[in-house]
C-alpha cells in the first residue's frame, strides 16, 4: 500500500468532500500532544493527518491519523507513540511480535514505523471497536461465545510463537460488535518462552533493570524499613529472631532495633546467614522484613494476573494468558466489569481466594513453591451459581440456608505478605483491610454494578440457557495450577465450541 503526502494543513482538521476545512472538538491539552508530537517525529507530519488522541498509557499514548492513498482514497491509522524512555530492545521486541506473529488470527499487524532519535512511532491500521463496559449489559450469550473463541484463537496463534502476552484484558482485545471482527494489540510487555521463535524475546528483558519497577498504588511489605521495637515488643522480638549456627561460627543473637533519633545513622540491614521462627506464622520478625525482595515477573494489569504472578513465582510461561482470559470470560458471564480490581497483589490473592477458595489456593501454591496461609478458610464458589446470582437470575447461592452475600461480594479481610528471599512463604494477617473512604472493602464494590436484566430480557439474549460447557471451561481457564491449566489449543477443542 502507497501513501502520498496529506492535503490540507496540519491543524487537526479534516477536509470536506468539497474541500472545506472541518474541525474537530478536541480538548486543548490533546492539542498540544498532537504539536509535540509533530515536533518530536517530523516524519509523521509528512505522511498523517492525527485526528485526535484516543488512548494512554503508561508506556505509550495512541493517536487517530488519517492518510491519503495514492489511488485518492482516505484511510485511518492507529499511531502508538512509545515514551522516549522505553528500552530500545523492548521496543524492538514489540515490532518483531507485530511483524511475525501479527496481522491475521485476530492479531494485529504492523503498517509503518518512525523514528527519529529516541521517539519512536508505530502505525496499526485502525479498527473501530466498543469498550466491553459499554456493551457488556446488552451481550447476549451468542456474543459472549464468539467472543472467547477468538480470543482463543489470538492467544494460541501468538503461543505458537512462543509469545507470552503478559497483558491479557479486554482493553486489548478490541472488538468491533457491528463487523464481528477482533484484534490482540499491545505487545508491549510481551515476553518470550524458552522456545520463542521471537529472537529478540529470547534475551532476558526482566534483567534490563536491576530493580523491579514499582507499581503504583501497591504497596511492598517487604521493602519497607524496619520498624523501631517499643518496650512491649521487645520480648515477642527476642523470641522471633533466631540465630542460624554455623560450624566454627559464634553464636551471635541479633536484638531488637531500638529507636533512634534523627541525628543518627539509620540501621544497616541484618545480617545474612540468620533465619527465624515466624515461619507459617501470622507475625513477621525484623530477620525477614530486612530479606531482599524477591524479584519474578510481575508485569500485567491488575485484577488479570494469575495466582502464580501475584506470589512471584519464578517460572512463568503462557498459562499466565489463559488464566486472564478465564477473568475476561467471568466478567462477561457474570455482567461484572471489572471483577477483580484490587490495590495490591496481596488483596488480590484473598480476592481470588474467596471464589476459588483458600484451601484449594493453598494447594496449587505448593505445586509452584510457595506457602500461603489464610486466617479463615474461604469455601470455594460454584461458577454457575455465582454468575446467575450476579446477573439477577438467581437469589441465593444453592446450598445455602441462610441470606448469604455471594463470593463475589464477600467482604475479604485478610492481608497478605510473602517472604523475599528463597524461602517460598507467605502470611495472613487476620485484619480488615479498609480502602480511603474508610469503609470496608469488597469484591463487588470493585467489580462495579451493572444493570441487571429481567428475567424476559435474558431469556431472550440467551442467559436461560448457557450450557454447562461454559462453566467447564471457565473452570480449567481458571485452574489455579498453571502446569495444568487448560492451554489455548485444548479450549479451541472444548465441547463448548463443537459448533465453531
Amino acid at each position: 500500500m502507497e501513501v502520498s503526502p496529506v492535503e490540507g494543513n496540519s491543524d487537526g482538521c479534516l477536509l470536506k468532500s468539497d474541500g472545506a476545512p472541518r474541525k474537530r472538538k478536541i480538548s486543548r491539552d490533546v492539542e498540544l500532544d498532537i504539536e509535540l508530537l509533530y515536533k518530536a517525529v517530523p516524519q509523521v507530519a509528512k505522511v498523517f493527518r492525527i485526528i485526535d488522541k484516543i488512548g494512554e498509557g503508561t508506556f505509550s499514548s495512541v493517536y487517530l491519523g488519517e492518510a491519503q492513498l495514492r489511488d485518492g482514497r482516505r484511510e485511518k491509522f492507529a499511531l502508538k507513540h512509545l515514551i522516549p524512555t522505553s528500552h530500545p530492545l523492548r521496543i524492538a521486541a514489540e515490532l518483531q511480535c507485530l511483524t511475525v506473529a501479527g496481522g491475521r488470527e485476530n492479531v494485529m499487524g504492523v503498517t509503518y514505523c518512525f523514528r527519529r532519535e529516541d521517539h519512536v512511532v508505530i502505525v496499526m491500521p485502525y479498527m473501530e471497536h466498543q469498550a466491553i463496559v459499554d456493551v457488556i449489559g446488552s451481550m447476549r450469550f451468542e456474543e459472549v461465545h464468539l467472543y472467547i473463541y477468538h480470543l482463543l484463537k489470538a492467544l494460541k496463534h501468538i503461543h505458537q510463537f512462543g509469545i507470552i502476552h503478559r497483558d491479557i484484558k479486554p482493553n486489548n482485545f478490541l472488538y468491533n460488535r457491528k463487523s464481528k471482527t477482533y484484534a490482540l494489540v499491545d505487545f508491549g510487555l510481551a515476553q518470550g518462552t524458552a522456545d520463542t521463535q521471537i529472537q529478540l524475546l529470547k534475551a532476558d528483558l526482566a534483567g534490563l533493570c536491576k530493580a523491579p519497577r514499582p507499581v503504583f498504588g501497591e504497596r511492598n511489605l517487604n521493602s519497607r524499613m524496619l520498624v523501631p521495637s517499643t518496650t512491649k515488643q521487645t520480648a515477642h522480638d527476642e523470641e522471633l529472631v533466631k540465630p542460624q549456627r554455623t560450624e566454627g561460627a559464634p553464636h551471635r543473637a541479633v536484638l531488637p532495633v531500638k529507636a533512634q533519633s534523627s541525628s543518627q545513622k539509620a540501621p544497616r540491614s541484618l545480617q545474612q546467614g540468620l533465619t527465624c521462627n515466624c515461619y507459617l506464622t501470622d507475625r513477621v520478625c525484623n530477620i525477614c522484613m530486612a530479606r531482599k525482595q524477591q524479584v519474578a515477573p510481575r508485569a500485567g494489569t491488575p485484577g488479570f494476573r494469575a495466582p502464580e504472578v501475584l506470589t512471584k513465582c519464578p517460572n512463568q510461561g503462557t498459562a499466565i494468558d489463559m488464566w486472564s482470559a478465564g477473568v475476561i470470560l467471568l466478567s462477561l458471564l457474570s455482567g461484572r466489569y471489572p471483577f477483580f480490581k484490587a490495590s495490591d497483589d496481596l488483596l488480590a490473592l484473598t480476592q481470588i481466594m474467596t471464589i476459588r477458595g483458600s484451601r484449594e489456593t493453598i494447594r496449587a501454591a505448593k505445586t509452584f513453591g510457595k506457602a500461603v496461609v489464610c486466617s479463615r478458610e474461604l469455601p470455594r464458589q460454584d461458577l454457575r451459581a455465582l454468575c446467575e446470582m450476579l446477573r439477577g437470575r438467581r437469589s441465593t447461592l444453592e446450598g445455602d440456608d441462610d441470606d448469604v452475600t455471594p463470593a463475589a461480594e464477600v467482604n475479604v479481610g485478610q492481608s497478605w505478605r510473602q517472604t523475599g528471599d528463597g524461602t517460598p512463604a507467605s502470611q495472613a494477617a487476620d485484619r480488615t483491610r479498609k480502602d480511603g473512604s474508610g469503609e470496608q472493602s469488597t469484591c463487588s464494590k470493585t467489580a462495579g454494578p451493572t444493570t441487571r436484566p429481567s428475567d424476559e430480557e435474558g431469556d431472550q439474549r440467551g442467559w436461560d440457557n448457557v450450557p454447562d460447557e461454559a462453566y467447564d471451561l471457565l473452570d480449567q481457564l481458571l485452574d489455579l495450577n498453571p502446569s495444568t491449566r487448560i492451554t489455548a489449543a485444548a479450549a479451541l477443542q472444548h465441547p463448548l465450541f463443537k459448533d465453531l
